[in-house]
Formats: C-alpha cells, structure tokens, sequence
C-alpha cells in the first residue's frame, strides 16, 4: 500500500530555485519497528542550507528531502513498535542527509526508537524548532564540556537559535554566562536567556571583557558557533583546563601553543554524526536527550524563539530568509491539515 503525501525536493544541488513542491506515493507500511508520521511543522536549520547548496552527506543531491528535526502526529505503527500509538504527538530528529528522506514532508517515517513524545503542554512548533540545537548545545556543554555550578561559559553568537539554546542550557547548569552579539536588540535577547554579560564584539574586545568579567581568571568554556578567526580568540580567555568545543572544526593551536601549554581540551561536536555514519546507540542517545528537551519545555526551563514560519511548499522563501543572516530565532516550516 502507498500513501500519497506532498515533498520539498531538490532537483540538484544549487541555489533555492532547486526546491519543489511534488505529490508523490510513499511506501507504507514499511519495517515492523518504523512508525507513520503526519508532520505538522519542521525546524528549517543552516545545515539545510549547505546541503542544498553543495549537495548532502549521502548521494548526489538529486530528489533530496531536506530537514531534520520534525513535529506531528502518529498516523500508523509497524507491527513491532512499542509505546506509540496512531494519534500520539510526536517529534523526531531523522533524515535529510541524502539517505532517509528528510522533514520537508506532510509525512516522514520513523524508527520507532528514535521519536519522542510531545507532552500537551508543549506546542507542536515548539517541538519542530528545537531538537537540532537542543541535542547540540546539550552534547556540547554537558556531555563535552561537563559544564556545572559555578562555571564561566563564554556562547558566541548568543543571539541565534543555537546560542539562545545553549546559554538556557549552561544557565540550567548553574553556572554563569557570558554571550557576544553585534547590537544592542540581540544583547537583549541574550540577557533574558540568562546570560549575565553580553558582549558586542562590533565594539568590544573579546580578551579584554572576558578579563574584566572574570576578574582575570578566564572562562572554563566556549562554545565556538563561528569559524576559525573566533576559535583563535576563544583560546586566548579561556582558563588552563577549559574546554573548547567548537561547532565549525578545528583549525589549530596558535602560533605560541597556547592550547598546548594551558592544558586546554578542543571538542567537536556535529550532531549530524550519528545519522551520517548509521551510529545506532548515539541515535539512540540523542532521542533520550530529546526527550530531556521536551521536558525543559513543558516546565519553562527552556524557551525557543520562533523567528518565521512558512508554508511547506514556500521552503525555497524560507531558505532565502535564513540566507540573508542577521535574523533572531528559529524558522519553521508548517504543513497543511
């Protein structure tokens, strides 16, 4: 039996003209342990930008479903799945490389082990939104870093989806935050993340605010959402024995080794691994940390901006948007009744 359903493909890899709105029939019922989800919105994420301009981790790009994370209802169960059933709301983080088509869908099938459930208290935009930076920034500060009570963490790029996520991550922690922005509206925004200190980087320097912030001490984490120019200052104030972790790669020690002779430990962290590379028990592992999320979201721990939403078939819209930078919070794509 084939349901119909309606997919933002990529007819190559290119520019957002590449995108389209086609009904086509997906196979169903699939394996005895993979669930049917309606989708009701979907998290539109940078990385979505990449794969449509240079082509996904998996084939040549061409009738691609981008996206990631993704939020809905269960419409059917496999003969072998446990704890789900047909009306449950769900959200789930599968798809989008080249392989499993991804969340730019009205459907998606899952794995049964890899969804999580939305609590009623949650919304479904919500649940769409925040998987990808939340499995990130959690990977990042606590399971990476080991961030705890007292800390002093440095989240560069503060104001984006990924930096509001991770300040609420290391305030959840206990310990105190400091983030860099470029205007006075993002500092803002940090600041009711929880982040005690917002630093305009358009008008400050970095060593010599992190300085003065921690009495000369240094910091004992960064998060690097930035690039190689940002990885070089971050080791500059960080203290000896204070982890880096970086999201864009590593480029390397400075010139006088001061990774080296401070003792300071670099982490990459690129949540995307475990799907490219079919690591099961890490896939595993970031359901249950999705899990985690939705639990911080029905109690208020964590809050997520939406920034935009569009229709499904307007995908091309919301990656020129993303593409234009500047923005604060999450975009989400929302799908048809």
């Amino acid at each position: 039996m084939a349901v119909m359903t309606n997919s933002v493909f990529m007819r190559e890899p290119g520019e957002t003209g590449v995108l389209e709105y086609l009904p086509h029939p997906l196979n169903w019922p699939a394996g005895a342990q993979d669930v049917l989800v309606r989708l009701q919105a979907a998290s539109v994420n940078p990385a979505d930008t990449f794969f449509r301009q240079l082509g996904p981790y998996l084939g040549d790009g061409r009738r691609c479903v981008l996206g990631h994370d993704g939020a809905g209802v269960v419409q059917a169960v496999g003969p072998d799945v446990q704890g789900f059933s047909p009306g449950d709301r769900v959200c789930f983080c599968n798809g989008g490389l080249g392989g499993d088509p991804g969340t730019y869908a009205d459907h998606a099938v899952v794995p049964g082990d890899l969804l999580a459930k939305v609590p009623d208290g949650v919304s479904i935009t919500d649940a769409a939104a925040f998987g990808l930076v939340f499995i990130t920034g959690y990977e990042a500060i606590i399971e990476r870093a080991g961030v705890g009570a007292g800390d002093m963490v440095l989240i560069h790029g503060g104001a984006g989806g990924t930096g509001q996520v991770a300040i609420q991550i290391a305030r959840e922690t206990g310990a105190r935050v400091a983030a860099t922005v470029s205007t006075e509206e993002k500092a803002q925004i940090v600041q009711a993340c929880g982040a005690e200190r917002a630093i305009n980087y358009r008008d400050e320097d970095l060593g010599e605010a992190v300085e003065s912030w921690t009495n000369g001490a240094g910091v004992q984490m960064v998060l690097d959402n930035a690039g190689a120019d940002v990885f070089a200052q971050s080791l500059r104030v960080l203290a000896p024995y204070g982890h880096l972790v970086t999201l864009m790669g590593t480029p390397g020690d400075l010139p006088d080794e001061t990774a080296y002779n401070n003792n300071l430990t670099i982490h990459n962290v690129m949540m995307l691994t475990p799907m490219w590379k079919g690591l099961r028990a890490h896939r595993q592992r970031q359901a249950q940390i999705l899990r985690e999320g939705l639990t911080w979201l029905e109690d208020g721990r964590l809050k997520i901006q939406i920034r935009e939403e569009f229709d499904l078939k307007d995908a091309a819209q919301a990656h020129k948007l993303l593409e234009q930078g500047g923005g604060v919070g999450k975009i989400v794509l929302r799908m048809s009744d």
